[in-house]
């Protein structure tokens, strides 16, 4: 009963914005706030380590946002995105001339960026060619658009974020040591949400909120039974699948988790034992359609 009520009090309570959910909760992404706070203001190199849908972007952005380049450009690039015959003319603009098409001289985004940040996302895909006009920049702040002579000086931080190991692309020659050196000054490695499942129901609680509004829906809380479903998974997405989940739920406006909204198989007796960890058995008897084997069915 007491877990019911403090777990209901939270989630009535006034709704933090997802920096302070991020940062909150979990020791380690409160350690993670402390380094963000000590390198916000200098201009060193940051590189953002974690599996896809942790939430690096949002640990740029609040490096940036914290920094004195927080009125300036804030510039996304991702590099696994962008064909790699298309990428070293969208990093570094191009000349008009510079190949069939360019009509018009172009700037590239570090231009874009200039006295702000730039994030180059998934950085480990970057092609080895372009790597060198990288480390350039990175070295000495200048370079030249494609198909150009005159040599181009900006001031420009570099947050670089990867869910791989650049350590195993170097030695396999696709990832320049050199340029791992120059954007690894800080590492900053964000955990799993299945590492920090405090975090689970806050998230949970915001994302909710923030598509009824976007939306324009108008909905009763989430239940218990579905708040002890989400606890329960492991998220192998992360923050981004279970924002993609409850944006399912406020659309379709049912609580009822279909199998196919969870990524991940789960075994009943995994989830059993879960639950039974979580809330104590009186908990469970409060909640009459909230049964073990049904949430088993659900597929978490």
């Amino acid at each position: 009963m007491i877990l019911i009520g403090i777990w209901f009090a939270l989630y009535h309570s006034a709704m933090k914005n997802i920096y302070q959910i991020f940062f909150s909760y979990n020791s380690r992404l409160g350690k993670i706030k402390t380094i963000i706070d000590d390198i916000a203001g200098t201009d060193v190199s940051v590189l953002i380590k974690g599996e896809s849908g942790t939430g690096k972007e949002l640990v740029a952005k609040a490096i940036h946002l914290n920094s004195h380049r927080r009125e300036k450009p804030f510039v996304k690039v991702n590099c696994a995105a962008i064909p790699q015959g298309l990428l070293e003319s969208e990093l570094f603009g191009f000349e008009r001339g510079a190949f069939t098409g360019a009509h018009l001289r172009k700037p590239g985004k570090f231009e874009l960026a200039n006295e702000g940040t730039i994030l180059l996302n998934d950085i480990g895909e970057m092609a080895v060619s372009i790597q060198a006009k990288l480390l350039q920049i990175l070295q000495d702040g200048e370079f030249s658009r494609l198909g150009g002579s005159d040599t181009l000086t900006i001031d420009t931080r570099v947050i670089s974020t990867t869910k791989d190991h650049l350590e195993d692309s170097m030695v396999d020659g696709l990832f320049r040591k050199d340029l791992f050196y120059r954007i690894n000054v800080i590492t900053i490695t964000l955990p799993p949400l299945r590492d920090r499942k405090e975090q689970i129901i806050p998230f949970s609680q915001y994302f909710y909120k923030f598509y009824q509004a976007k939306y324009g829906r108008n909905l009763p809380p989430l239940s218990f039974k579905t708040l002890s479903i989400l606890k329960a998974c492991d998220w192998p997405g992360n923050i981004r699948e279970i924002e993609n989940v409850i944006k399912r739920i406020v659309l379709l406006g049912e609580e009822e988790i279909d199998p196919n909204d969870l990524t991940l198989e789960r075994r009943e007796s995994q989830v059993s034992s879960q639950i039974s960890r979580n809330f104590t058995a009186d908990a469970m008897e409060e909640t009459d359609a909230f049964h073990l084997k049904e949430v088993g069915k659900k597929g978490c």
